[in-house]
């Protein structure tokens, strides 16, 4: 067959589209009319106005919903997100029943005349009910301390503002409220810290004699409370320091962390565990040291701790303790009260100096 030139290719082809033109003008048996009535009707040709604002408007949506950085590789945090991110962790924690830590930020009465505290994780509220913060108070029928619920109050009064261990029982996804139990963490810690395991053969952690650290939950005068991994002990003040403490409130504070030397360990059953501790025999004891600095007939500054049937007990400034039975002043001394204290015996079976106080230099009012 003889190749076509290149000029009878062309005019085939005009040919072809001609023919076909002409069919479809001709009306043959063709969808083409229906397609494009249907495409007009569906989609009328827009204005140029309405075509600015289509453009604008997917031009909107295709922005980034991130914030617009000074650094393009770093990333800030809305309180939403974080907000989000802290939920997804509780929720994983309701799962898995983690212990998670929070403060103890607000006490709360509910409409029907209970208490509930208020605890802050990551800014997000945690209610447990005064049934689940396990504060555990024995009845005496001899003495008249007052009301259960009241005494409870207090108590959860005093330990506003200290770390609480606490695991999620509920979970709200409407509202974001989350319920937890200070009870059952309390027992979990028990388990870990107080309890042996016979299948890997692991010893007690919590034992006699060794230092750990606790948690102060509360603070008065003259005694300390302090969490021990989920058992609490109090510590009297004259276990908190070699030296003479006056107010334990001016050295130790609720919420902070402190070391403790375990003294004993009572273990009777999980739910009642008993364990005695000190803070001083952390501390090496300078006292003794101390003691040598003083001289017998020297005069000394101190602050007065206490007063105890008329004798007057003294920290004197050079870390020395003292006891005074008599006061040339004729004032009597108080305590916080700055005096001027002077020796006549050195007492170093107890480790104390034994004088009197000349005069007071500045009272305490």
């Amino acid at each position: 067959m003889p190749r076509k030139t290149k000029t009878e290719e062309l005019t085939t082809i005009t040919d072809i589209n001609v023919d076909d033109s002409a069919s479809i003008a001709d009306g043959e048996n063709t969808d083409m009319e229906k397609v494009e009535e249907t495409i007009t009707a569906a989609s009328p040709v827009p204005s140029p106005e309405e075509t600015a604002s289509a453009v604008s408007t997917v031009s909107n949506k295709s922005a980034p919903a991130s914030i617009l950085t000074l650094n393009s590789d770093t990333e800030i945090e809305t309180p939403e997100s974080r907000e989000e991110i802290v939920w997804h962790e509780l929720q994983n924690a309701y799962r898995t029943k983690k212990i998670l830590t929070g403060n103890l930020g607000g006490i709360e009465k509910m409409d029907g005349g209970g208490t509930i505290a208020v605890i802050y994780y990551k800014e997000m509220r945690i209610v447990i009910p005064l049934s689940e913060m396990m504060i555990n108070l024995i009845e005496d029928e001899n003495h008249n301390y007052g009301e259960l619920v009241q005494r409870q109050n207090k108590i959860l009064g005093n330990m506003l503002g200290c770390e609480v261990d606490f695991i999620v029982k509920g979970l709200d996804s409407t509202s974001h409220s989350v319920v937890a139990s200070r009870k059952d963490a309390m027992y979990k810690k028990r388990q870990i810290f107080y309890q042996s395991s016979s299948n890997n053969n692991s010893r007690i952690r919590v034992c006699e004699d060794r230092i750990v650290q606790a948690r102060v939950i509360a603070v008065a005068e003259k005694v300390v409370r302090v969490e021990i991994f989920g058992v609490e002990c109090s510590i009297l003040a004259r276990d908190l320091s070699w030296d003479w403490l006056g107010d334990a409130t001016e050295r130790f504070h609720v919420g902070e962390q402190i070391l403790v030397r375990i003294l004993s360990v009572k273990y009777n059953s999980l739910e009642d565990i008993s364990v005695k501790a000190d803070v001083k025999s952390v501390n090496g004891n300078t006292s003794k040291a101390n003691l040598g600095k003083c001289k017998i007939q020297g005069k000394y500054a101190g602050t007065v701790t206490d007063i105890h049937k008329g004798t007057v007990f003294v920290r004197l400034h050079i870390g020395v303790n003292a006891v005074a039975h008599s006061c040339y002043d004729n004032r009597m001394p108080g305590k916080k009260d700055e005096v001027s204290f002077v020796v006549t015996r050195i007492d170093e079976e107890r480790n104390v100096a034994v004088g009197l106080i000349s005069r007071i230099i500045r009272q305490n009012l």
